[in-house]
């Protein structure tokens, strides 16, 4: 197989200088996990410098690095030298774009971004070479790096796109230039660096900056902001705009779902033709998610049939709604793990998940819920907000709700008393409280923004299984 890069290729990329012929499979900026054969680029952050770290990348075997300066210790090893490491990486990903002839998708919204590209990656595998980004590498580091480690080959490319501030998507959107854009939704996301959620729409609508005549949006025909975004595509002279949802006008339009404890059977109409698949994900959210990519393929004109069979492959992410079951001295419970990041609307559907789930005998169900974070001013009344969707639940009710932070304090303030349990001022005081507390047949939800750590209560939960002999922790995905 060729190399992903070689040095001469490299160097013609970014204008840099290679002290060395090599030749790389991948790219990389993470010493700590670089993989043999890869080149390591040595970004430069506010509390790192790569630089220090370009012995470690060589120990583990990557083939060379891209420098700004040449560190002492691997002076006399293959070396990519340039101005600048983060221009040279967005160098190496235009051209990386520039190469391919691949249909590329962009994804970005205020949520579900990772969900549909991933969605879309395995959508799209068996009916060519498909690459995607991997994680959630969607920043002004990890958009190029994805795009650098795209295969000259690919016939599909999906990269997610993302933003906390106005102004960010649009160059990224200009380094990724893809053929099909999709704009999952716009909620109050970020709301702390906006005016409005409509300011949120126009930063989300900076992705057709990218994009030609001949480019298609694919938008949330059931958001309020559907009319914004289709003004806007059609402002940047898009050739066409492809709606999903529920609504009647949808060209993507969900007839039917059925819902269940860990998925959904879906019916769907795409261009008169009726489609009828598994969705291994439980809750409306990942519905949307699943027609967003089927709209997605139809516009990047694969087979949206052979991608709606593919779908039932699809798994919960570690920190985005999976589910595992813990071994007690005494019984199991569940755990839903949706600990990665919050928002309003994503912690209201993964309450309404958690709402329609079956406890065991003797079982709650039970949210533990960590503070929402860059909501701006309007922050305390969207989690007080959120004590609606607790008490009036769409299917059994939510039994017990534990909180953490000073956001969070609103809404266990505003629950009825029945349904309150305990809050605490961070995650690693209410973990202890939580694992206390949870008994057989329950199952428990954990929920909050990255920044509020809620993954520490997970592990608390996982430590508390641990203490029983044997496996503690068997994961089930369907």
């Amino acid at each position: 197989m060729p190399a992903l890069w070689t040095s001469e290729q490299a160097a013609a990329a970014t204008g840099g200088t290679a002290t060395l012929p090599w030749a790389a499979d991948g790219v990389s900026i993470d010493s700590r996990g670089i993989a043999p054969g890869e080149l390591f680029v040595a970004l430069k952050g506010p509390n790192f410098d790569g630089h220090d770290f370009a012995a470690q990348a060589f120990a583990a075997g990557a083939a060379a690095a891209m420098v700004s300066r040449r560190p002492p210790a691997v002076a006399a090893a293959p070396l990519l030298e340039v101005n600048d490491t983060i221009t040279g990486l967005e160098a190496l990903a235009r051209d990386g774009r520039e190469r391919v002839r691949a249909t590329i998708i962009g994804v970005t919204g205020s949520v579900g971004k990772t969900g549909t590209k991933d969605a879309l990656r395995l959508a799209l595998e068996g009916q060519g070479l498909t690459y995607a980004s991997a994680g959630n590498l969607n920043n002004h580091w990890g958009v190029p790096l994805s795009l650098a480690r795209l295969p000259p080959d690919a016939a599909y490319g999906v990269f997610e796109i993302a933003m906390s501030q106005a102004g960010e998507i649009a160059p990224l959107a200009r380094l990724v230039r893809p053929d099909v854009a999709v704009i999952t939704t716009v909620e109050p996301v970020h709301l702390a660096f906006f005016d409005s959620v409509e300011a949120i729409a126009d930063a989300k609508a900076e992705i057709f900056a990218g994009m030609t005549a001949d480019g298609v949006a694919v938008l949330n025909r059931d958001n309020r902001h559907f009319a914004r975004l289709r003004d806007a595509a059609a402002a940047a002279h898009l050739g066409r705009v492809i709606g999903f949802g529920a609504h009647p006008e949808a060209e993507v339009r969900l007839v039917d779902c059925t819902p269940e404890a860990t998925g959904s059977a879906v019916t769907a109409v795409l261009a008169g033709r009726t489609l009828r698949y598994r969705l291994n994900l439980p809750g409306r959210h990942n519905v949307s998610n699943s027609l967003a990519a089927l709209a997605a393929v139809w516009a990047a004109g694969a087979d949206p049939a052979v991608a709606a069979e593919a779908l039932a492959r699809l798994r919960p992410l570690e920190g985005r709604g999976r589910r595992s079951r813990l071994r007690l001295p005494d019984g199991d419970f569940d755990l839903i793990d949706e600990s990665y990041n919050a928002s309003p609307a994503s912690v209201a559907a993964a309450l309404r998940v958690l709402a329609a789930s079956r406890p065991g005998p003797g079982g709650r169900r039970i949210a533990v819920l960590g503070d929402m974070l860059e909501l701006g001013r309007a922050g305390g009344d969207m989690h007080q907000a959120l004590a609606t969707e607790i008490a009036a639940p769409p299917e059994g009710g939510i039994d017990l709700v534990f909180t953490a932070g000073a956001e969070m304090a609103r809404l266990h303030a505003a629950l009825p008393a029945a349904k309150r349990a305990d809050h605490a001022p961070d995650s690693a005081a209410l973990a202890p409280l939580v694992a206390a507390a949870v008994r057989p047949g329950d199952v428990v939800m954990v929920k909050g923004s990255l920044g509020s750590r809620m993954a520490v209560v997970v592990a608390a939960l996982g430590a508390a299984a641990a203490g029983d002999s044997g496996p503690a922790l068997a994961v089930n995905q369907g």
